[in-house]
């Protein structure tokens, strides 16, 4: 709870903090509308994988420019101009008139939703260098609570705002504003202030493989499954448990996310106890026990469930980057990055995956997969966990 101390009552961390909730409020919001746009265009769950698909292509064409863009800008002035243009190009996907259309505005989306991604984390790193803090996982708690904001709110007010468009802009508005506001605190901040240790220049390596492999694998697993649920969970509940409201069929994003919030708030405190392997294992066992809530396609249960497998979830992807650092023979730097960069790849590629999925079958079977990826995950954290012990 210290982080989230240090963030409530310091400018200098909410800032950066608030811009990873700004991101998922604006994702939050789009979310609610991802069935009226597919209804809008006439197009099928395949269909719609591909233009996520696009947003997926945006975000990893991004990727190696991100660096060079915060380099030359500094990171504080990248990461505001990031989250600006992020808000407002997430407008377009909402009005346009058709599938092309949608697939263009989603790659461009993609491209600003990736800078702003590296340009938050990116801060948050360079602050707690210069501070000797440790604000990370609390930041990302603050991106889980951006999702309860945007998809909460957002569900309560859909039935009374008519037209997507106003709705959107009203989150693009305040989004904007909020962060212009708390900017000043990390505008000037250029990334490249004092670092304890030079580490090695080359970020990726193939050496890095073999230490961090079952590491790798867990990340893609469950970012993997985030990304799903975050674009498809309404559309489950819509298509898989016949939710007709608007209202309701939004909540399992928001349970999922709550839940997610709670847990990454206070994570950090269990982990001390229980140690990494242990606190993996455990949010693998929650998750899989949601999964099969969901599964049951019981409104109340399923919603539940969502509620569970956020909770599972929040523990073990700060477990994951805190192992990778510690990893022999690697620099916490290299190990987390690539840890990190297998585990947004998996978020980014499983959106679309489902939608073909869907296509073969239905939304359920592509949760069937969801839950088999949990098992797979706690399986490969058993292992790793006695091949430590030996």
């Amino acid at each position: 709870m210290n982080s989230l101390q240090l963030i409530l009552t310091k400018l200098r961390y909410f800032g950066p903090s608030w811009v990873f909730a700004s991101l998922n409020i604006i994702v939050g919001t789009w979310v609610l509308y991802i069935p009226g746009i597919k209804d809008k265009l006439n197009i099928d769950d395949a269909q719609l994988g591909i233009a996520l698909f696009c947003f997926a292509s945006g975000t990893l064409a991004m990727i190696p420019l991100s660096s060079i863009l915060i380099k030359k800008i500094g990171v504080g002035r990248v990461t505001l101009f990031a989250i600006i243009t992020f808000s407002i190009l997430f407008l377009v996907p909402v009005i346009v008139p058709n599938y092309i259309l949608l697939c263009i505005s989603l790659f461009f989306v993609g491209l600003s939703a990736c800078l702003t991604d590296v340009g938050m984390n990116a801060l948050v790193s360079c602050i707690e260098q210069e501070d000797e803090v440790h604000f990370m996982s609390a930041s990302h708690g603050f991106f889980s609570l951006g999702g309860v904001i945007g998809a909460g709110i957002g569900s309560i007010i859909i039935t009374y705002i008519q037209v997507p468009i106003i709705h959107m802009s009203y989150a693009v508005i305040f989004v904007i504003i909020t962060n212009l506001l708390t900017a000043r605190a990390f505008f000037d901040i250029t990334g490249t202030g004092k670092q304890k240790n030079k580490e090695v220049k080359r970020s990726y390596s193939f050496k890095l493989i073999k230490p961090l492999f079952g590491l790798t694998i867990i990340a893609f697993l469950i970012m993997g499954s985030e990304g799903a649920i975050e674009h498809w969970s309404k559309l489950y509940l819509q298509d898989v448990v016949a939710v007709t409201s608007e209202k309701i069929s939004g909540f399992g994003f928001v349970t999922f996310s709550a839940m997610m919030t709670l847990g990454r708030f206070f994570g950090d405190a269990i982990s001390k106890r229980f140690g990494s392997f242990t606190i993996i294992i455990g949010g693998c066992l929650i998750s899989i026990f949601g999964f099969f809530a969901i599964l049951s396609s019981q409104l109340v249960v399923t919603i539940s469930g969502f509620g569970f497998v956020g909770l599972g979830f929040s523990v073990i992807i700060p477990e994951l980057f805190r192992l990778a650092g510690k990893a022999k023979g690697i620099s916490a730097a290299q190990g987390i990055s690539f840890v990190a960069g297998f585990g947004y790849l998996g978020f980014l590629l499983s959106p679309p995956i489902l939608g073909f999925l869907s296509k073969i079958e239905s939304l359920r079977l592509s949760f069937i997969v969801l839950l088999m990826a949990a098992v797979i995950a706690m399986i490969i954290t058993f292992f790793l966990n006695r091949n430590k012990r030996e």
